[in-house]
């Protein structure tokens, strides 16, 4: 379960493979491939998706990487795309399309490109976007990359074409942090946003938990239970060198990033029970923001920064409070049930998501801020560690599916799902990453 379970379950959680330890790895190390895969299987019915064919493109057989499949699937996976089948539709960058053939086949806008090898090795990828309705062209683009970033690529051009059909900001080439548990060993992974191209940035014997994704997408906070007690580190993404930030008596936990990327809030035991601290990114001495004494946990800020939602057990039962960012009086938010955490605000500040539990079940509910009315989008029982994606119409979150671990995102109003399968290690503790690399 999350970081709020084990905290209100406190001694167990250094045991557990719960949300966040490790040992430094280079993060070059890329992910073996029996790890690194996930299938994405799409569950659901949207209310309202645009029907768009995306075709095979042409010599992407002879590539390292699908082009035309990754584009395909990680606008399926928005939930605001229908696909339509293209059959045996041989098309490129160059064709003129039959608008009324395809209008005919159903399909409100076509992609088609393709992906030719260089003599210096690297690849030629274009691609280009209709729409079909309206029969106009909607123009294209042209990469040369390496056989490295054709995956980046796809996902670049699913950004592109996401955000000319709806107006917003793709997330595809965004990425996510998990951890996963394979035998006694493990491992903080950072991979794409559909799962694949992972690679590892630590590994331990002893947990890791509590992944934090820095606002400028450079760095991770992390809990790592390698010095047999949990300690907060902070690694470059890039170059895999860390620094302690959080190592003071008692335990230290749950890393949340200030907006501005200049401080942290963190849990710690310094002073008896679970209480928040604001600590410099650089680390130093933490200054308190709460005196409950009760515990206090799992803080996370909205994005303007004056704002953190925490979970606390003050009332008698874990619920989800909140406080001006500098500390002060805090509010209680959730009302329903005994046993709500784990939030996480939306980029726009007007909807919440967290983990309620329900009978013996642990599920995904969202918020919705200004009413205070929530609604359940999860159909899975042992939800935790739900995150938006930076343009917030996507939740992820990590559950168990007919016995296995799964990531999952979804739409928020529950009715398209991508479960991103890991199917030889448990794998738990998700975190999406702001845009950009």
């Amino acid at each position: 379960m999350t970081d709020s379970s084990s905290m209100f379950s406190m001694s167990a959680s250094a045991a557990q493979f719960s949300r966040r330890a490790l040992l430094a790895l280079p993060l070059a190390a890329v992910v073996p491939a029996a790890l690194a895969q996930f299938r994405v299987e799409i569950a659901g019915v949207g209310a309202t998706q645009l029907p768009i064919a995306v075709s095979k493109f042409r010599g992407e057989d002879g590539a390292p990487q699908p082009v035309g499949a990754i584009i395909r699937a990680n606008l399926e996976r928005s939930g605001f795309f229908k696909p339509v089948d293209t059959g045996s539709a041989a098309l490129d960058e160059g064709s003129q399309p039959s608008m009324s053939e395809w209008r005919g086949r159903g399909a409100d806008a076509l992609v088609a490109g393709s992906v030719t090898r260089l003599a210096d090795g690297r690849y030629d990828v274009r691609y280009r976007l209709w729409d079909v309705v309206q029969g106009r062209d909607l123009g294209g683009a042209s990469f040369a990359v390496t056989p490295a970033d054709l995956r980046l690529t796809a996902h670049q051009i699913s950004d592109a074409i996401y955000e000319k059909l709806t107006g917003e900001k793709g997330v595809f080439s965004t990425r996510i942090a998990y951890v996963t548990k394979a035998g006694p060993r493990y491992t903080l992974w950072v991979a794409d946003a559909d799962g694949e191209g992972g690679q590892s940035a630590l590994g331990s014997p002893e947990p890791i938990i509590s992944p934090a994704w820095a606002p400028d997408g450079r760095e991770l906070a992390y809990v790592s239970f390698e010095q047999r007690k949990p300690v907060v580190y902070v690694q470059d993404v890039a170059s895999g060198k860390r620094r302690t930030l959080a190592n003071f008596r008692g335990s230290n936990s749950a890393p949340a990033w200030a907006p501005d990327g200049r401080s942290l809030v963190v849990t710690l035991t310094r002073e008896g029970g679970s209480q928040l601290y604001s600590i410099s990114r650089d680390g130093g001495e933490p200054r308190r923001l709460t005196n409950s004494g009760s515990i206090d946990t799992e803080a996370t800020f909205t994005l303007d920064g004056k704002t953190i939602y925490f979970t606390s057990d003050r009332g008698g039962s874990p619920q989800i409070y909140r406080m001006p960012a500098g500390g002060g009086a805090a509010e209680r938010v959730t009302f329903n049930g005994a046993y709500n955490v784990s939030p996480a605000i939306s980029p726009d500040g007007r909807s919440m998501v967290y983990i309620a539990r329900d009978g013996g079940n642990f599920r995904t509910q969202i918020m919705d801020l200004a009413s205070g009315n929530s609604r359940l989008i999860s159909d899975t029982s042992d939800d935790e560690s739900p995150s938006f994606a930076p343009n917030g119409r996507l939740v992820m979150y990590a559950s168990r599916v007919q016995g296995r671990d799964v990531l999952v995102t979804s739409t928020l109003d529950g009715r398209i799902k991508a479960r991103l399968v890991q199917t030889q290690a448990d794998v738990r503790e998700p975190h999406w990453g702001p845009f950009g690399r």
